[in-house]
């Protein structure tokens, strides 16, 4: 059985605190700059918002593709640098100060700037692809490579480091462990699907073929990323029940042999064919029950009445609320309106605040650092939580009645006064939510600022 509060462990007692704390700067700073653009996104699609900020068409394309980019890509990796940082044992310590763990946090910080620059200097053409948006520049492809060699060698050095023994006892550890084999799984399949287009000229089609595959692949991922999350905070709290380790296993191995199939599907299907995106689309419906049986376990071991007031229990009730709902959202959801962002943007927002208790419960603790007052905690909680699910509903709403995705302002044609809501009903609670994580930012780097940072005990 998980014990009750993650105390430091073997896993953690070899990860170097300066590794941990370059990987909580990246994060921190790839969540503020989605956050910044979020803001900017959610303004744009407020109806008549050209008359007042007319700003041009081609931003908007290329303020998506940041946004994305780094709330879905680059903070999600990150987060996993700084939890495989944690988990990987005391008898690796010398190898991971030395060797590829501050590689690979250099190699991500160094990606960053590629990935925003060529928006900043109006270069190349943004492409609205699925799961990784591009702008179709040398710099920014630099990026992305640079990005998941980063995050590659990660993987490696957790698989390498943690023993079996481990993961059959701690659900956590299992989780991230799932995760780096899913993200090497997906990096495989970006160089299938790049071999399988024999040097075609990056376009939308040729974005969307490399990053369809391992694109789903990356879900699986964040799915046992998110898990592993749930363990620890419900492990935070004391006086319940001890988590039922086989049951996260259970949910863990469903998930992990879902998807370990998916690089066949080049080869037992016709690449890039209908059927082969189809076999792909499928993989969609091996992620929620896994996630379901996760959120009962870690529910079900959880003192009566439900400590409201406890952050790390905000964060874990509002996250499996928040992916619940988008969940429910995308039975509906057809790819052409704003169903599809209301549905990946309530399941993102869940993971998004997984982590964020991540940093208060472990992370900063980890570090030496007073984590925030609890009352500052709730307050940012509940700001991103509700002002997200307000957010994802107006464009659920909006995109019932027509209003089309990927376009702002006059380019949306809404026709009727509930699309015009509901995307009033966005802007108003991405505002919210951008409060919410611009707090959160504050919060994490104040924490860091005061708190001495020394060696993990």
């Amino acid at each position: 059985m998980m014990p009750e509060a993650p105390q430091p462990t073997a896993a953690a007692a070899g990860s170097p605190a300066s590794e941990l704390k370059a990987w909580v700067l990246v994060a921190a700073a790839a969540l503020g700059l989605a956050g910044v653009f979020a803001l900017l996104l959610a303004i744009s699609r407020i109806p008549g918002v050209e008359a007042v900020f007319p700003w041009p068409v081609g931003f908007f394309h290329k303020g998506l593709v940041i946004h994305v980019v780094f709330s879905f890509v680059v903070w999600f990796l990150a987060v996993f640098g700084a939890l495989a940082a944690l988990m990987v044992p005391a008898q690796a310590g010398r190898q991971q100060r030395f060797g590829l763990g501050s590689l690979a946090a250099a190699g991500t910080a160094v990606a960053m700037p590629l990935l925003f620059v060529p928006a900043l200097l109006d270069r190349g053409e943004a492409t609205l692809n699925n799961y990784i948006p591009v702008i179709i520049d040398p710099l920014y492809y630099a990026g992305i490579a640079l990005l998941f060699a980063a995050q590659g060698a990660v993987a490696l050095r957790l698989l390498a480091a943690v023993r079996g023994s481990r993961l059959s006892e701690q659900p956590a550890t299992a989780a991230v462990a799932a995760a780096a084999m899913m993200l090497l799984l997906a990096v495989a399949t970006f160089g299938l699907a790049l071999s399988f287009q024999g040097g075609a000229a990056p376009s939308h089609a040729f974005n969307e073929e490399l990053f369809w595959g391992g694109g789903h692949i990356l879900q699986f991922m964040n799915t046992a990323l998110l898990i592993g999350a749930w363990a620890l905070l419900a492990a935070a709290m004391r006086g319940g029940r001890a988590m039922s380790t086989i049951v996260l296993l259970v949910a863990l191995a469903l998930l992990l042999f879902s998807v370990l199939p998916a690089p066949l599907f080049y080869f037992v299907f016709e690449p890039f064919s209908a059927a082969h995106t189809e076999a792909f689309t499928l993989l969609q419906y091996a992620l929620g029950p896994p996630a379901v049986l996760a959120a009962w376990a870690v529910m079900h071991a959880l003192p009566r009445p439900w400590p409201w007031a406890q952050p790390a229990f905000l964060c874990l009730a509002l996250s499996i609320l928040l992916f619940v709902v988008g969940g429910f959202l995308g039975v509906f959801v057809d790819g052409a309106d704003t169903r599809t962002p209301a549905h990946y943007h309530g399941v993102i927002a869940a993971v998004t605040l997984a982590f964020m208790g991540l940093f208060y419960v472990s992370f900063l603790p980890r570090l030496g650092c007073q984590p925030p007052p609890e009352r500052w905690q709730r307050r940012q909680i509940h700001l991103f939580a509700w002002g997200q699910l307000f957010a994802c509903l107006g464009l659920f709403a909006a995109g019932g009645h027509g209003a089309p995705r990927k376009v702002a302002g006059a380019a949306q044609g809404l026709d009727g006064l509930i699309p015009v809501i509901g995307l009033g009903m966005n802007g108003l609670g991405g505002l919210i939510a951008v409060i919410g994580g611009v707090i959160f930012v504050v919060l994490v780097l104040t924490a860091l600022a005061r708190g001495s940072v020394k060696a993990l005990p």
